[in-house]
């Protein structure tokens, strides 16, 4: 077996070695580590304000995607001594404030970022604790042959309810099949509040259109319906951070859309896809939809 290649860069000050970039992490669109280690260098200064003070649980593959992958949860092992963490029960939860951080965690095959609702602050005493939850996320699964279609549909429902308890939904496809939708919240709810909000929320939604949601968890009732996940908004749930890639077949990313987006995905089948790694670029760029990670800016304030 050939050696890996390596390669020393500097990171904001931190001296980082490289590995491996010619590897395929993505070959149906031969996709190489490198270009993923630019794609997250070039969305970083918008990504890492949605991480802010989050615990980050990463989804890594070792071997590109056609391989195996695993959920790691605690700082890697061999991690640097700078690396920040926060200590949460009985785990060590990386803190991402940084591109340094996040580069040398992308180049351990870390493709997925998932965090939860809530961020860190630190206590009377100077340590790191959860707070409540500053943002609620609806989180819309489809089951097949249901697709972005019925979840654009459900999303024009759920923005009209919500908008008259005075929440402004932000919508994101997911990058795998469904899409989130997030709206701000003022940080004065437990978790446990939110995610009963969400579950009546979701209840409501399944009584008022029968024939498209679904609040139950059962798999089995879940075809061609779209499966109102309440249940993210549990304190140790976590969701796909927006602008993280995905470990599919294609380098797809979560991607904030407008709402014109989401109308026209309501309108007709296929009106709107999931977002491909080079395309999201494009729309984070100059005159892009969401230049500068605009679309998500009112919840970040």
């Amino acid at each position: 077996m050939p050696e890996a290649s390596m390669t020393r860069v500097d990171v904001e000050g931190r001296t980082l070695k490289l590995t491996s970039l010619e590897k395929l992490l993505y070959p149906a669109t031969e996709t190489t580590k490198g270009e993923v280690l630019n794609y997250y260098a070039t969305v970083a200064p918008i990504l890492l304000r949605h991480v802010a003070a989050r615990p980050v649980t990463r989804v890594r593959w070792p071997h590109g995607v056609i391989g195996d992958s695993f959920f790691e949860k605690n700082v890697p092992s061999g991690a640097p001594s700078w690396m920040e963490r926060v200590r949460i029960d009985d785990v060590t939860y990386p803190l991402v404030p940084d591109l340094a951080t996040l580069t040398y965690l992308v180049n351990l095959n870390s493709l997925e970022f998932h965090v939860p609702q809530w961020t860190v602050a630190e206590d009377g005493e100077g340590a790191l604790v959860p707070q409540h939850p500053n943002r609620l996320v609806i989180d819309l699964d489809p089951g097949k042959p249901a697709d972005l279609h019925e979840c654009s549909q459900l999303a024009l429902h759920l923005r009209e309810r919500l908008e008259g308890l005075g929440l402004t939904l932000h919508p994101v496809t997911s990058g795998s099949k469904g899409m989130q939708l997030y709206a701000r919240l003022a940080g004065d709810l437990s978790s446990d509040q939110v995610r009963d909000l969400a579950l009546q929320l979701a209840q409501e939604m399944t009584k008022r259109f029968p024939e498209l949601v679904l609040w139950k968890m059962t798999k089995s009732l879940r075809p061609d319906k779209v499966f109102l996940d309440w249940s993210q908004n549990v304190a140790a749930k976590t969701t796909i951070c927006p602008y993280s890639l995905r470990g599919r077949e294609l380098p797809c990313a979560a991607a904030p859309r407008t709402w014109a987006e989401v109308e026209a995905g309501a309108a007709r089948r296929g009106g709107i896809e999931q977002v491909m790694l080079e395309d999201l670029l494009e729309r984070i760029g100059p005159d892009g939809v969401d230049e500068d990670g605009k679309l998500l800016a009112d919840l970040l304030a």
